[in-house]
């Protein structure tokens, strides 16, 4: 595996993983909540949390499917856009979808992962397949499976897919067309 950001942000998201395990605490130290429960969530001022939900997750199989959605999309666009564009659609793909999950979600809830995010990035990856011609029928079955799994499987936060799959069309959009 190549040493860029893709390959960054799984080895620092794997990390906090392994803490997690240790601390458990973490879940709710880091993980997105509005609030505030016990004066703490971002209505308690906690901002950090918008960022800090991609380090968390709830359990193996989402840290391990996440991990591999990353390597898989983040590679061929990072290659694409380069390190700094790639990161700038990533981290807006993110807040994207805290924001959504935010204003969407329950005050209570709380949410984990880095999800927002990677659908930020299969809209990116989206965009530029439709830039190139190719055809888009494969890359709009991932997305939509991977809707239809917040749907089907408890406690996913899809208010945070969409967030984060619209943050990724609007700064992707936004990168392309000051390439050009």
């Amino acid at each position: 595996m190549k040493r860029n950001a893709t390959t960054g942000l799984i080895t620092v998201i794997s990390a906090f993983y392994l803490l997690q395990l240790l601390f458990p605490s973490l879940e709710f130290d880091l993980g997105l909540i509005k609030g505030p429960i016990n004066g703490r969530g971002v209505a308690a001022g906690e901002w950090y949390r918008i960022l800090t939900v991609g380090l968390i997750h709830g359990g193996l199989f989402h840290l391990g499917f996440n991990m591999y959605a990353l390597l898989v999309l983040g590679n061929p666009l990072e290659e694409l856009f380069g390190k700094v564009r790639f990161l700038a659609i990533f981290f807006f793909s993110l807040i994207a979808g805290s924001l959504t999950s935010l204003y969407l979600n329950p005050p209570y809830q709380l949410s984990v992962g880095v999800s927002g995010a990677l659908f930020g990035l299969f809209g990116a990856f989206a965009l530029v397949a439709k830039r190139i011609g190719a055809d888009l029928k494969s890359i709009m079955v991932i997305i939509g499976i991977n809707f239809a799994m917040a749907f089907i499987l408890p406690g996913i936060d899809w208010h945070a897919h969409l967030g984060g799959l619209i943050g990724g069309v609007i700064a992707t959009t936004a990168i392309l067309r000051a390439k050009i």
